[in-house]
């Protein structure tokens, strides 16, 4: 069994619930548990605000696109932005790192996307923008039916 979805928003702060919220009904059906729910929408909320946040400055003309599937049990979503891209990947993802002291930022997105998702992938360009790609496998579902 293979489920996709798709979409694009505004990179506006008021839009990390938003994502959070669809991710959340887009695996619904997969009857995860409540920590497997929250490791995902924490996750994507994460990378949402650093695609707002570094992505685009906080600039109100940027884009945020997810792409999310699921095949059998495990959840694949891909954070899309076009803006400034990362540097230093590597340095980016070290826990406590951040580019924005002003504004509080902790430096803990990537290490808890990390945390809290099976796989995670980063690859940027400076100029260009930034995808985060994740996966998860949800729970035990024994009643999905292999289509194999």
């Amino acid at each position: 069994m293979k489920n996709e979805m798709k979409m694009k928003f505004d990179a506006v702060s008021e839009n990390e619930s938003f994502a959070r919220i669809s991710v959340a009904a887009f695996i619904s059906f997969l009857n995860p548990t409540l920590e497997e729910m929250s490791d995902v929408k924490t996750a994507v909320s994460e990378a949402v605000t650093n695609a707002i946040i570094h992505g685009y400055d906080g600039k109100k003309d940027g884009k945020v696109e997810i792409n999310c599937s699921i095949e059998k049990d495990v959840l694949h979503i891909e954070i899309i932005d076009k803006g400034n891209g990362i540097e230093n990947i590597e340095k980016a993802m070290e826990p406590l790192f951040t580019t924005k002291p002003e504004l509080n930022r902790s430096g803990m997105g990537f290490p808890f996307m990390e945390a809290f998702m099976d796989d995670l992938e980063v690859v940027s360009e400076v100029g260009k923008g930034t995808t985060v790609q994740m996966k998860k496998k949800i729970g035990c579902t024994p009643w999905i039916e292999d289509e194999e």
